[in-house]
This record gives structure tokens, C-alpha cells and sequence, in this order.
């Protein structure tokens, strides 16, 4: 690989046009989240469902249909598209009901990835954008307008309201109390990438501080087969070839994918997770300039591929992977390759051959329609992160159409470590859409993330849901995290469950010291350990009780004092007030004494600590003294109380 080389714009240099990928979510075939779609991805497994006659009899579909020979039962299914938690997000059973399931499921998504990016709307200070696209409801069609009696029960508003594809990201909007732009963007395949683009120049150009950017395609009926036709766009056989001699086409498939955008300067800033940089993207369109309205364009995506590289500032020849469209066709294919030779070749100074790598997500999960172009930035995103590129498929022999040994590329056929020589590793994305919008993102790994700072010995882990049954899941999914992510900082973990979801009725409650003591809680809900609640009050009022004199020692308040700076703060302050009105010091009252160090927090053997505590040190005895005693308690009442302030808890 080259030498990483110098950005023409310096502006581009200290990353001001770069946007850091803080959150993602998503539904796949085989995959219930993008966990369980990275480990299909690495480990190459294709999630296409085949079906049988009973269950195409069982859909709907006419017998006499799967005689035919030329009827491929083959599709990538959405598994459980047909449930959504209506209540969490303030629907009737009757308007979920006449709601698309594709706007279900990415609502639902929607709220997965804010939680993945520590975003509470509520809370955030910013605005919070969306830009996303949809398929056409074919719920709309199939299942609504065939039901006469619902027809003569809802209003034909109501109807458009829960299945326009204009609707998409305005109701995210106003279900998730979002108030950044809104805009749903419809280019056909190329949809998610596209508003991926446009989150992003949202986001630069100021109109918005956080923006969730995706799409969402469900077919229903889900189980469904299709008609093969020598020349098209759906394969032979159910299987997605992408670049290999047998290709023949693309197989359908369903899914939902949302990333959440940030500003790179402002991720940095508030220590977000940060799991890859957009650094530039670009959109265009084919024009007239092809043999048919259908048809893909050498041209249009060469541009397209070259404006996204020129706006990330970055040389083609530090790109080592690009996720393609790959469409699988014999023709598609080979003109994508072209494109991208063209683009990566466009200052005629690097002829070096063989040097990136390519591969499809679609020949895992069949063609998302509207959710392709982000199912593959998210597939590049985790490949990113992990620093791994997992198999494209079904590739044996390469197209003949396609000399790859002329071009930069090869097929990533099997799973091998992303290598780097030092430089950032950096990938493109490709998403062409019928019509002729073109979409390409250029994406850089994260810098590595800063340590984290000292914390508390007892940590708090805090849980709430809408449901009992969905507060249990969530403390099954926290033990799952902490034991699939062992080196995950508990401070951080907790920190995340504190501020970064919003606050609903079911509670459960841990204080633990490390991630061995959390799992063994979570795994025992009856030891008493692990808190439960249930409060149908939103921002219900708190009031200080403060404790009285009666239950004071000598040492009372030594832990808090030496490990919380506010606590220490308000302390030191009356204590600085009293003592010329007391003729004593208090604090060595309530810290514990120099010979007994107590709790793991700092040791009181350290010469700073003992000097501050020696002086002039009132015996025990003088809390038997009312005189003594009485403020001594108010002062750690008080301290007490501006600590829950710093943390929030504010008496009403």
C-alpha cells in the first residue's frame, strides 16, 4: 500500500468535514440486530430462506404456480415482522394494525439506535435529524385494499397516514419527539444511501446536531417465490453471484438498517463511542447518457465514486475495500468494476493491480431494495471495527467480462484480517439506484478511543422498560453485553445506562463494584440484590429527608468524602465557616482516621491525606457534645444534598 498522502484542503486535514458513525442498528435475514449480523457476515453465512410447497400453500400462493419450472422459491426473510410493541411508542391496537409494517419496524430500529448511540431525545441539547427511504407498502396493497370491511371502518387518511412511503421519517419525528429535518428520500435502491448523503450534509451544513440516517424494505407477504426470466435482475437459482461467471441476477430480500451521524469534532468531544468516519460522500444521476432508463451507467458512477473521493480528500489508492452494489447480473457487474477503475485510475499515476478488495453483502442477504445501500455501509462499518473482511459469497470463477488482473480489485472470496501498514484503514460504499441515482460513501476506521478516567468503587446500574416482561430482557441483555464484552469499563457501561435512555415505567436497579459482581447479580434476580420497581409517574418529585442525630460515629462520612469532589467541596466550605465560630475543625470527625482506612477507595496513609487530617484532631468524645455534634450532622446532610443536586436529584 501506498504512503498515506496529504489532503489538498487542510480544512479536510483536521477533519472538519468528517462525520463519525456514533450508533447503528438494524434487522436482517438470520439477523435479529447487527451483532447477530456481523458474526453470519464473518463467518459467510448466506440467510436466504427456500421454501417448500406447504409453506408457499400455506401463504397463499396457487398450486398450479409451483409446477412451473421456472418459479424460484427462494426470499431473505424478515423473521417476527409482524409484531411491534405498539405501546411503547403510543399506538392503538387499530392503528398499529393499519400501520405498514415496514414504518413498524423502523420505528422500532429507530429507537434501538438511539439507545446504540447514548441518545435520549429528550435530554440531547441538540436538534435530532432523520433521513431515510422505504419500499412501496406492499401491505398497503395486498392486505389492506383486499379487506372491505376495514375499508368502510377507516378513513382513507388514516390509511395514507400509516402507509405513504412520505410519512416515514416525519412520524419517527413526532413519535420519538426528534426536531431536526425530516425527510424521507425515495431513489429506489440506492434510498438508504442516498439519505445517508444527506444526513450528512445535514449535519455539516448546521440544520441538525445528531441525525439517524436508513431505510426499510418488508415484502408481504414475506414468503413468496418469483419467476425467473433469462436477462433480469433475480437470479436462476435464489443465489446471488456477484462477479462470479454463473452470475444471473439477485434474489429479494427484507431488512432494515439505521446509523447515527454525528459531527467528528462534536463525537470526539462528548467521548462518543465512535465506530467508523464518513470522510465524504456524493450523489448524482446517470441522465440519459445509457441504453435504457433501467440500465446502469459507466460513467455516471465513475463521476459519482470520484466526487466522493475528491470530498473526502483522500488518494483511491489508500481505499483497500469497497462494498459494492453488486447486482450479480452478467451485466451490472462487470460495468461497476469499470466504473470503479475508472474513478480509482482518474489521475493515470497508479497502475498497481489487485490491490483492494471487493465484495456484496447481497450475495448474503439477497437485494433489501430501499435498506441495500445502508445494509452494506453497515456490513463496511463493523468489517471497519473488527478489522476483518468477511467472504462475499459464491464466488468461484470471475465473470469473463471482468479482467480484474487489469484493475485495482479482487473478490474477497474468504475472510481474512483487514491489514493495514500503519495507515488508516479506509473503504468505499456503492449504491445504484433503477432510474440511475448513484450513492457512494467513503468511510475511514475510528480513531482509537481515549482511556477512561478514574471512577467510583461501587457503580450504579441503572434499567427501565415500558413492560415488566421487557425490563427482564433488558437485564438479560445487560448480562449478556458485560459477558460478551469483557473489556468493556463498567463506569462506562453505567454511565451509558444513566444518560444515554430514556427514563420509562419498569425500573431495575444494581450497585455492583466490577463486571464479575453484576453478572453474578443478574444471574440471581431473587438474591435481593437487584432492585425492582414500577413507577407510572413521569417525573415524579423528590424530597430530602435528612437524617437526625442519634445514628452518627466517628468515620460516618469518610468514603464519600475522600471519593466524591462535590461532597469534598460543600464539606471543606462549612467547614471553613465553622471552625472560627467552633474553635475546631470538623471534618477529622466524620473521615476516617489516619491508622483505619476504610472502603477501596483513596488510601488515608498517603502523607497528603494525613497531614490534612492530623492537625489539631478533636477526640470522638466531642460528637457526645451537642455543640459539636449538631452542626457536624447538619454539614453531612448538606454535602449530601448538593451531591444528589450535582447528580441530578433535585428536591421539589
Amino acid at each position: 500500500m501506498n504512503e498515506p498522502e496529504e489532503p489538498s484542503d487542510p480544512e479536510t486535514a483536521d477533519g472538519l468535514y468528517d462525520v463519525a458513525v456514533v450508533g447503528l442498528a438494524g434487522r436482517f435475514p438470520g439477523a435479529r440486530n447487527v451483532s447477530e449480523l456481523w458474526e453470519n457476515l464473518r463467518e459467510g453465512v448466506e440467510s436466504i430462506s427456500f421454501f417448500t410447497d406447504a409453506e408457499l400453500l400455506r401463504a397463499g400462493v396457487p398450486r398450479e404456480l409451483l409446477a412451473d419450472p421456472g418459479f424460484v422459491r427462494a426470499r431473505g426473510v424478515l423473521a417476527e415482522a409482524d409484531r411491534f410493541d405498539a405501546a411503547l411508542f403510543g399506538f392503538s391496537p387499530r392503528e398499529a394494525q393499519i400501520m405498514d409494517p415496514q414504518q413498524r419496524v423502523f420505528l422500532e430500529v429507530a429507537w434501538e439506535a438511539l439507545g446504540s448511540a447514548a441518545c435520549d431525545p429528550d435530554h440531547f441539547p441538540g436538534a435530532v435529524g432523520v433521513y431515510a427511504g422505504v419500499s412501496q407498502s406492499s401491505y398497503f396493497l395486498s392486505n389492506l385494499l383486499s379487506n372491505p370491511e376495514l375499508l368502510r371502518s377507516v378513513s382513507p387518511l388514516e390509511l395514507r397516514l400509516g402507509n405513504d412511503k412520505d410519512f416515514l421519517s416525519t412520524l419517527t419525528s413526532y413519535r420519538l419527539n426528534l426536531r431536526g429535518p425530516s425527510v424521507t428520500v425515495a431513489t429506489a435502491c440506492s434510498s438508504s444511501l442516498v439519505a445517508v448523503h444527506f444526513a450528512c450534509q445535514g449535519l455539516l451544513n448546521r440544520e441538525c446536531d445528531l441525525a439517524l440516517a436508513g431505510g426499510a424494505s418488508v415484502t408481504f407477504p414475506q414468503v413468496q417465490g418469483y419467476f425467473y426470466q433469462p436477462g433480469g435482475i433475480l437470479s436462476v437459482d435464489g443465489h446471488c453471484r456477484t462477479f462470479d461467471a454463473g452470475a444471473s441476477g439477485s434474489v429479494g430480500g427484507d431488512g432494515v438498517g439505521i446509523v447515527v451521524l454525528k459531527r467528528l469534532a462534536d463525537a470526539l468531544a462528548d467521548r462518543d463511542t465512535i465506530h467508523a468516519v464518513i470522510k465524504g460522500s456524493a450523489i448524482n444521476n446517470d441522465g440519459a447518457g445509457k441504453i435504457g432508463f433501467t440500465a446502469p451507467s459507466v460513467e455516471g458512477q465513475a463521476a459519482v465514486i470520484a466526487e466522493a473521493q475528491g470530498a473526502a480528500g483522500v488518494d483511491p489508492a489508500s481505499i483497500s475495500y469497497v462494498e459494492a452494489h453488486g447486482s450479480g447480473t452478467p451485466m451490472g457487474d462487470p460495468i461497476e468494476i469499470r466504473a470503479l477503475t475508472r474513478a480509482f485510475r482518474a489521475g493515470g499515476e497508479d497502475s498497481h493491480s489487485g490491490y483492494c478488495a471487493v465484495g456484496s453483502i447481497k450475495t448474503n442477504l439477497g437485494h433489501l431494495d430501499s435498506a441495500a445501500g445502508i445494509a452494506g455501509l453497515i456490513k463496511t462499518v463493523l468489517a471497519l471495527e473488527h478489522r476483518i473482511l468477511p467472504p462475499s459469497l459464491h464466488f468461484e470463477r470471475p465473470n469473463p467480462a471482468i479482467p480484474f488482473a487489469e484493475t485495482p480489485f479482487f473478490v474477497a472470496a474468504r475472510a481474512q484480517g483487514w491489514a493495514s501498514d500503519g495507515a488508516p484503514r479506509r473503504a468505499g460504499v456503492n449504491s445504484f439506484g433503477i432510474g440511475g441515482t448513484n450513492a457512494h460513501v467513503v468511510l475511514e476506521e475510528a480513531p482509537e478511543p481515549a482511556a477512561s478516567g478514574p471512577s467510583r468503587p461501587w457503580q450504579l446500574l441503572a434499567l427501565s422498560a415500558a413492560s415488566e416482561p421487557a425490563v427482564e430482557r433488558a437485564a438479560g441483555d445487560l448480562a449478556a453485553h458485560l459477558a460478551a464484552w469483557p473489556a468493556s469499563p463498567l463506569p462506562d457501561v453505567a454511565h451509558t445506562a444513566r444518560i444515554g435512555r430514556r427514563v420509562l415505567r419498569h425500573r431495575r436497579a444494581l450497585v455492583c463494584r466490577d463486571r464479575e459482581d453484576a453478572l453474578a447479580a443478574l444471574a440471581a434476580p431473587g438474591s435481593g440484590r437487584l432492585l425492582a420497581g414500577d413507577d407510572p409517574i413521569p417525573g415524579r418529585s423528590v424530597a430530602f429527608l435528612l437524617s437526625g442525630v442519634g445514628d452518627h460515629y466517628p468515620g460516618m462520612a469518610s468514603g464519600l468524602y475522600l471519593e466524591e469532589a462535590v461532597f469534598r467541596r460543600e464539606v471543606d466550605r462549612c467547614a471553613e465557616i465553622l471552625t472560627p465560630l467552633l474553635g475546631v475543625d470538623l471534618r477529622p470527625l466524620f473521615t476516617a482516621p489516619p491508622e483505619a482506612p476504610q472502603g477501596t477507595g483513596p488510601d488515608l496513609r498517603r502523607p497528603d491525606l494525613r497531614q490534612m487530617l492530623a492537625p489539631a484532631a478533636p477526640r470522638a468524645s466531642a460528637l457526645d457534645r451537642t455543640a459539636i455534634l449538631q452542626p457536624a450532622v447538619f454539614v453531612v446532610d448538606y454535602a449530601l444534598a448538593r451531591l444528589w443536586e450535582s447528580w441530578g436529584v433535585r428536591p421539589r
